[in-house]
């Protein structure tokens, strides 16, 4: 009687464990926290594409915008407007910052700015959001150095997410949980 109610024990603990780890959906600042969501990225149009490369993003994830309302608005777009610039036949367009967006699907999303030249300047962003999380993430890159003027320099932070070890620490501390469980029902 001892061994079924063991294993029942810890078979609840194992699922519970499982669930926790895939369902915790991550926050992910565009462009880190220090450069955020602007026009005239540092690098240039290839910024946010290599900001992005460095994430799996899953359904349910959100992306944050951080940018000042009235400075910059996010919109969504298809594809070929995306790759036009074409903000005049947009999905959605926010214009409060920051904006907030739940990644409600899976497959390709197509990001940009409303404002006149900011699209063309590198204020834009695709991603592609999968079903489950991924190990495979390719190891953040150096942080460029960037320049304020003279005697003045700073370097961007590396891509922010806010992904909490949560699932982890969940995990672990319901083993330990089981295990003590085994151990004293023993006695």
């Amino acid at each position: 009687m001892f061994q079924i109610k063991n294993m029942t024990t810890l078979i609840v603990i194992t699922v519970v464990a499982v669930s926790l780890q895939t369902s915790e959906a991550e926050d992910y600042t565009v462009g880190g926290d220090t450069i955020g969501w602007t026009s005239f990225p540092p690098r240039g149009s290839s910024f946010y594409s290599k900001w992005a490369a460095n994430f799996t993003f899953k359904l349910n994830d959100n992306l944050v915008f951080n940018y000042e309302s009235g400075s910059h608005s996010v919109v969504i777009l298809n594809k070929p407007n995306y790759e036009k610039c074409n903000v005049n036949d947009d999905i959605q367009t926010f214009n409060k910052g920051p904006t907030k967006i739940t990644l409600d699907r899976t497959g390709d999303f197509y990001f940009t700015c409303s404002l006149s030249g900011h699209c063309s300047s590198g204020q834009k962003l695709s991603i592609k959001v999968t079903d489950t999380a991924s190990s495979d993430v390719p190891p953040a890159e150096a942080p460029p150095s960037l320049s304020f003027g003279p005697g003045s320099t700073a370097t961007a932070s590396p891509p922010q997410s806010t992904a909490s070890t949560t699932p982890m620490a969940a995990t672990f501390t319901l083993l330990l949980i089981a295990i003590a469980f085994n151990f004293f029902s023993q006695f």
